[in-house]
């Protein structure tokens, strides 16, 4: 066997509508199509791929991945760093940025109401 691309990132929140409105608004992902399962939940898209999906878990509101939180981040690459700099700030949004070098990315650090880490990359020479 051989693995591919990763497919998705699972995300578990008390607060599912906060959630989509900030990956809608400040990552610009949409929602879409996602299976009938018999819990609540959201799949928003990356382009064609449901590239983060959302469940709806019952708990102390603002309670959601903060308090189990076992993965440190995931990242998207993307097209757009200026713009997407200008949302952020347009938004109030916290971010770090880093220069890679070695890699020439720069990486700009986000995280959603849930306080899960998110990095989003960008060729530094665009």
């Amino acid at each position: 066997m051989q693995l591919g691309q990763l497919d998705h990132v699972n995300l578990r929140t008390t607060r599912l509508d906060i959630l989509v409105d900030w990956y809608t608004r400040v990552l610009g992902m949409r929602p879409g199509v996602r299976p009938n399962f018999p819990f609540p939940g959201a799949w928003l898209y990356a382009g064609d791929a449901a590239a983060v999906h959302i469940v709806g878990i019952d708990g102390t509101p603002g309670v959601g991945s903060e308090a189990e939180l076992r993965l440190e981040h995931f990242a998207f690459s993307a097209t757009g760093r200026r713009a997407f700099e200008a949302r952020l700030e347009a938004n109030g949004e916290k971010y770090h940025r880093t220069d890679i070098a070695d890699f020439n990315i720069i990486q700009i650090n986000v995280w959603d109401p849930d306080g899960n880490h998110i990095h989003v990359d960008f060729p530094a020479d665009e």
